[in-house]
């Protein structure tokens, strides 16, 4: 093996009160990062290009050289799935939502709390697929709040979704459900935006009052209400191939742009949310994320040129606001993932990346068009301790790098 590239989701942050004016990364205690820093370069990433707020389809379609044109989060996160789709079927993703009503529609917790268990979650989607309509659909629960939306047959994806928080800050009015617009006069389109707007328009009657949300709302629980949608696509994604990577990936979205990307896809079941405490749910599946990616990088380093694993987990505690769990969780995976690397690469002369999808800002609970901070392990004599931080990436040598240029970059790629 050559490389390996690990993606922590949602990495990049800004100075924390509750961290004493530090970021999560800055604060956390992370030896064996900063032994592969140490021993390295670093530099500042902007995934897609300076300025822009990028999700995470777009920053990893990027980050693989791609042209974002070339895919859709729906498409990604379908073909995570075991969702059959051909040409022309619609893929959306789908959030569970909690909003006061359907005739108000404002949007009270975009992910119903991050409360709904996964049997809830499945319950709630047998409920949804009885809707009736003019075409066949399927809606499938994924991990947690975490669904995707397929409607089969000729649509076009020249659609907006219902949720104005995904529009790259063109609305003004991000806390209000809309309707699904065609973004051009084709009749089709107008076609597709009614069929989605038909099925949306009954979901409110089929959620609301069903028994699991009656007992959530007994316990205080915010009711998984309603759906917003997203990330339209109708095409196979164009992606470049990756034929000699591994993928290490467990959502979705990952999932889905590994196989497309031609990666050997190593996965596993993701724990199940059965209480309501989430946070207990993200470290047990942190943790196994982490052994898993040891395990896998162990059985299978002879047989791949490059790694590419993504953890997900550390993305959560930024839209919550709750840096001292980001900081925690990143000292999970140096105590962890990262110790293993550090005894692993060097004896193999294996290269190292670590870097993020995006900067998911804890005191702004979203992403931020700020760069992520960029180590690359290629066992360069030292000169100096260095730590894994924004601020000290900012002053690395690599400088600043656009995110379809990182992999050139850093030799990963041709």
């Amino acid at each position: 093996m050559k490389g390996v590239l690990v993606v922590l989701d949602g990495i990049g942050d800004l100075d924390c009160k509750q961290l004493n004016g530090k970021t999560p990364l800055e604060a956390a205690e992370m030896p064996n990062l900063d032994f592969l820093a140490t021993r390295g370069e670093m530099g500042y990433m902007y995934p897609v290009r300076p300025g822009f707020i990028p999700e995470s389809d777009e920053a990893i379609v990027s980050i693989f050289g791609n042209q974002l044109i070339s895919s859709t989060r729906g498409q990604l996160e379908t073909r995570g799935t075991d969702i059959k789709i051909v040409r022309g079927d619609l893929a959306l993703r789908a959030n569970f939502a909690t909003i006061d009503s359907y005739e108000k529609g404002n949007i009270i917790d975009r992910r119903a709390g991050r409360t709904l268990t996964n049997e809830e979650a499945e319950t709630l989607s047998k409920a949804l697929n009885k809707i009736k309509l003019s075409c066949k659909f399927v809606f499938k629960s994924t991990i947690q709040h975490r669904g995707v939306l397929v409607f089969k047959g000729g649509f076009s994806d020249n659609i907006a979704g219902n949720d104005a928080t995904y529009d790259q800050g063109k609305s003004k009015d991000v806390e209000k459900i809309k309707l699904c617009q065609p973004l051009d006069d084709d009749e089709n389109s107008q076609y597709t935006a009614n069929v989605v707007n038909e099925f949306l328009s009954q979901v409110y009657d089929v959620l609301n009052n069903h028994p699991i949300n009656e007992e959530r709302r007994k316990r205080g629980l915010l009711p998984a209400n309603f759906i917003l949608i997203r990330g339209a696509g109708i095409e196979v994604p164009n992606l470049n191939q990756y034929k000699d990577w591994l993928s290490v990936s467990y959502m979705p979205l990952e999932i889905g742009f590994s196989k497309t990307s031609g990666m050997e896809v190593f996965s596993f079941e993701y724990p199940k949310l059965k209480t309501f405490d989430v946070y207990e749910n993200l470290y047990e599946g942190l943790k196994k994320a982490c052994n898993f990616s040891i395990k896998t990088l162990k059985k299978n380093h002879g047989k791949f040129d490059y790694a590419y694993i993504h953890i997900k987990e550390t993305d959560l505690p930024g839209h919550d606001n709750k840096p001292l769990e980001k900081k925690m969780m990143f000292e999970f995976i140096d105590k962890t993932l990262f110790k293993f690397l550090r005894s692993f690469a060097p004896p193999k002369e294996i290269k190292v990346v670590v870097t993020g999808d995006h900067s998911t800002p804890c005191k702004l609970k979203n992403h931020s068009a700020d760069p992520v901070p960029v180590l690359f392990y290629n066992g360069t004599l030292p000169k100096e301790k260095k730590k894994f931080s924004e601020k000290q990436a900012r002053l690395g040598t690599l400088k600043r790098i656009d995110g379809n240029e990182l992999l050139k970059k850093v030799g990963f790629v041709k």
